[in-house]
């Protein structure tokens, strides 16, 4: 049975980020992404002149199928896509970008996941559908390089991946099983600020599916900076 959080518990106060065009936003209800007749969420504040995320389709539901992503360019400059992880006992597909003040907060934590789960198995992919100047490829080159990324961390201009999994904000987590059915939604854990984490969501659903288990939760609201759909 589903375990569905109502919220997170945000101690840390979100200052803004650092582009004016990309504003944080409090969690997004995870049946609020998108609306059935196609209009913005209804959660968290629209940025102004923010371009029209109208398109954004409503969210997949733990349980269904993965969409598949194909020929995405990474920081390595290389192709991938969502079979070349085949081998995989796990996947944590996990939509980032440079700037984003929430995105940066978690950069060390999924540098951290990836360290202690590679060798189990479970493979991390970052990507980034943000066309600010600031979240381009050369961007995103430049600050792997600075944090020490060993994972992959792709771009996908088009914004199609970000579609297909019904992204919301950076960033925004989805936990894939060894049959890739969606296991897990939403966020990292229950707070920004790692000091006063309590709750390993992301974690805690890795290791259920590693044991062959479902997670004891599986749906957790994100919070992030919106993704500007184009």
């Amino acid at each position: 049975m589903r375990a569905r959080i109502a919220g997170l518990a945000v101690v840390a106060l979100i200052v803004g980020c650092t582009n004016q065009s990309q504003t944080p936003q409090v969690p997004a209800t995870p049946t609020s992404l998108a609306k059935a007749d196609g209009s913005a969420p209804a959660t968290g504040t629209p940025d102004a002149g923010a371009p029209n995320r109208a398109t954004t389709p409503e969210k997949f539901d733990v349980g269904d199928s993965a969409p598949a992503f194909e020929g995405l360019i990474g920081i390595d400059d290389q192709q991938h896509s969502l079979k070349d992880y085949a081998d995989a006992k796990a996947v944590v597909v996990a939509f980032i970008c440079n700037h984003c003040p929430v995105a940066q907060a978690y950069e060390d934590r999924l540098i951290a996941l990836h360290e202690d789960y590679a060798g189990k198995g479970v493979q991390l992919v970052a990507i980034n559908v943000n066309n600010l100047e600031d979240d381009k490829l050369p961007a995103m080159k430049e600050r792997a390089e600075e944090k020490g990324f060993l994972f992959p961390y792709l771009y996908d201009p088009t914004q199609k991946a970000g579609r297909d999994y019904g992204a919301a904000v950076t960033p925004h987590i989805f936990l894939l099983d060894g049959q890739r059915h969606l296991a897990y939604i939403g966020a990292v854990d229950d707070n920004q600020d790692e000091a006063n984490v309590t709750k390993q969501y992301l974690r805690d659903a890795v290791d259920a599916v590693l044991a062959g288990n479902s997670p004891e939760t599986t749906d957790v609201e994100p919070l992030g900076c919106s993704i500007k759909y184009e």
